[in-house]
């Protein structure tokens, strides 16, 4: 709604677009199963129906570029993802919070997959085993990230301002004085829109005599 404070990725994933290969269907000795590829791929339009289709290539792909990163970097590049989780978590459960319904089923099924150990690529395999799940957080995301990134900037409200009353009252309170700061800005950007002359040289100069 206002102040995106939400962390981003810094890292781009390399999406390929072009058709699939058969031979690519394996990540080492793990092969993609089509029929498991493609529940992941409905469960993921079911999340945000606009995303991009994911196929056992693209994962293939994105895996074998995984795996030449550096392992320091390849791990960031997990990371920089995996840690939205807990920050969904949280909102979900923080009763200061109006979640919009619509978007907390959202977050749950997301979660729902996300807490499974065995998906469609096992969690315990290293480093590869988490990448499933980084894809479904990457592609899913726009689908719950203004709830997301209006509950970050209300975190960081309530704990800078520390506003009286319960939770509505606190809502309530962060709404207003974001509004006002947006009133604000707009005049600023107005005023500095404007111009006090047109800068164009008088046809009779002053003389002072």
């Amino acid at each position: 709604m206002f102040m995106r404070t939400a962390a981003h990725a810094d890292t781009a994933l390399p999406w390929e677009d072009r058709p699939a290969q058969a031979s690519r269907h394996r990540i080492g000795n793990l092969h993609l199963d089509a029929t498991a590829v493609a529940r992941f791929d409905t469960l993921l339009h079911e999340i945000h129906p606009d995303a991009r289709h994911v196929d056992a290539d693209r994962i293939a792909t994105l895996a074998r570029w995984l795996q030449v990163l550096p392992a320091e970097r390849a791990r960031a590049v997990l990371d920089e993802r995996l840690e939205r989780i807990e920050h969904l978590r949280a909102m979900l459960g923080d009763a200061d919070w109006d979640r919009r319904e619509d978007a907390c089923e959202r977050v749950r099924k997301l979660l729902a997959y996300l807490d499974q150990d065995q998906d469609l690529i096992p969690d315990a395999i290293p480093l590869l085993g988490l990448l499933d799940d980084v894809i479904l957080l990457e592609l899913a995301w726009p689908a719950v990230a203004t709830e997301a990134e209006d509950y970050a900037d209300f975190c960081v409200y309530r704990i800078i301002a520390n506003p009286e009353g319960d939770g509505a009252q606190r809502r309530e309170a962060w709404i207003r004085d974001r509004l006002e700061a947006l009133a604000l800005y707009q005049h600023h950007e107005r005023i500095n829109a404007g111009r006090y002359a047109d800068g164009r040289h008088p046809d009779r100069p002053f003389r002072v005599a």
